[in-house]
This record gives C-alpha cells, sequence and structure tokens, in this order.
C-alpha cells in the first residue's frame, strides 16, 4: 500500500512537560501514540518506552527469514495480529520492570494504541483511552473502545453521554501498559480501502475536539501537513489541559 503519514505533539497549556509519543515507522507502515502517566520521569519513560519496544520487536519479526510479513493470508488467518499484541505486552514487561528497578518510576505507565498496515489490512492492538478513528468517504468512526472509568459508567447506563464529556474522572483509565507487568491487548482489525484515513490520538485530543470537527477538519484541510497542527489548535483553544498527539495515515492506493 501506498500511504501518506504524519504526526505531530504538543504540551498543551497547562502542563510543564510532554508524557506522550507517537511513532512514524514508514517501513513497517506501523504508526503508534502513547500517552504515559506517571509523572515527570515515569510518564515521559513510560510512553518512550513503549513506542520504542513494540517498534523493534515488529521490525525483528519483519527480518526473519520466514517474516509473516511474506505470507500471503486473509485478514482472519493473518498471524500478525497475535504479534502486535505481543509486542505490546512486551512493552508492558519491559516498562514494569524498569519501574521495579528505580523507586522514582514506581507506577508509571502508559495508553497504547498502534496501527500496523500490511497488505489492504489494518490492524490495530489498544489500550488505555488513546484513540483510533478510521474516516471513510463522508463518515468517522472510532475504532478503540477505551478503556476508562467514564466509559464503563456510560456503557452500564449510569451517566449519559453528555455527563460524559464533563465528568471530573474522563482521566481515569482502567487498564495501562506497564503498571502491572501482563496486560489485556485489544486486537481489532480490517479492510482498508483507498482514501481510507487513520486518526491516532491522545486523550488530550479526544476530549476538546468532537469527532465530527475531526472529520471536517481532516477533510477540508487541503495541505495533508497541516492537519495536525489545526487539530492541536483547536484543542488549545478549548484549553490545552492535556498533552496533545495526532498522527494520521491516508491510504493513496
Amino acid at each position: 500500500m501506498k500511504l501518506m503519514s504524519i504526526g505531530l505533539t504538543d504540551v498543551g497549556r497547562k502542563r510543564n512537560h510532554n508524557e506522550d509519543s507517537f511513532l512514524l515507522d514508514t517501513d513497517l507502515q506501523l504508526f503508534v501514540v502513547a500517552d504515559g502517566m506517571g509523572g515527570h520521569a515515569g510518564g515521559g519513560r513510560a510512553s518512550t518506552l513503549a513506542v520504542r519496544t513494540i517498534d523493534r520487536e515488529i521490525r525483528e519479526l519483519w527480518k526473519l527469514p520466514e517474516s509473516p510479513f511474506g505470507w500471503q493470508t486473509t485478514l482472519k488467518d493473518s498471524p500478525l495480529p497475535l504479534y502486535l499484541q505481543a509486542a505490546v505486552e512486551r512493552a508492558s514487561a519491559k516498562i514494569f520492570s524498569d519501574a521495579q528497578s528505580n523507586p522514582r518510576l514506581n507506577g508509571m505507565g502508559t495508553t497504547v494504541i498502534a496501527l500496523l498496515l500490511h497488505e489492504g489490512h489494518a490492524l490495530f492492538a489498544h489500550v488505555g483511552d488513546s484513540r483510533a478513528y478510521l474516516i471513510r468517504e463522508e463518515r468517522i468512526q472510532q475504532i478503540s473502545e477505551d478503556h476508562s472509568l467514564v466509559n464503563e459508567q456510560l456503557k452500564a447506563g449510569m451517566i449519559t453521554v453528555e455527563e460524559a464529556k464533563r465528568s471530573n474522572y474522563r482521566n481515569i483509565i482502567t487498564r495501562s501498559v506497564g503498571f502491572e507487568e501482563e496486560v489485556q491487548v485489544d486486537i481489532m482489525g480490517l479492510t482498508t480501502e483507498p482514501n481510507d484515513i487513520f486518526i491516532l490520538c491522545s486523550d488530550g485530543l479526544a476530549n476538546a475536539v468532537e469527532d465530527e470537527e475531526m472529520k471536517k477538519i481532516v477533510l477540508g484541510t487541503s495541505s495533508f501537513e497541516e492537519i495536525p497542527r489545526r487539530l492541536i489548535a483547536l484543542a488549545n483553544d478549548r484549553g490545552g489541559e492535556d498533552n496533545i498527539t495526532v498522527v494520521i495515515v491516508k491510504r493513496i492506493s
């Protein structure tokens, strides 16, 4: 597949340091956004370890003489989702191990949303409340499901959508990479089409900008390189309460 991709991160207007990290590996067609937690030392380290470990694990797989990247399979039969899941699990073990060896890093962790594109397939690995969206033609769809307290309350009917947007508990996640040695990773997959656009973002964007607003900016911006800047500017205009990270990937053909 031929792709265009771009990523950008911003500290926002209320934080004095950035704990987000992102990855654009165009050789592997692997893209990741990670939103760290654990303070100045821990959060940034956790998110950086996550993207580096996932990239390394998938690159080592890619280099194997009998690499699954060379197999011609359907999405259902592809082994790549399990390898992507294993890469996130190894990242969790690595972050946890580092935290155990340094008291200053105790409790650090990170969200992860990863996208691997191969042979017309889009594979996602997800932990936490960073998100993946798909824009196809004139529709935007959230692919990932937040692992957050507010989303659990929403699914249980305890709060409404509007209450969820205003909740003081929006930043509480129920699952993260590295806080414990092992982590449950959500794996999703879909068949792509030409002109599909994927958005990966941290909650600093998702909590400030509505889905339809994202779509309008993405489809209404003539310069592909300008899209992340416009999305981040809107989130900052609305307070910039958190770090803001966004990766945009478009399938050309």
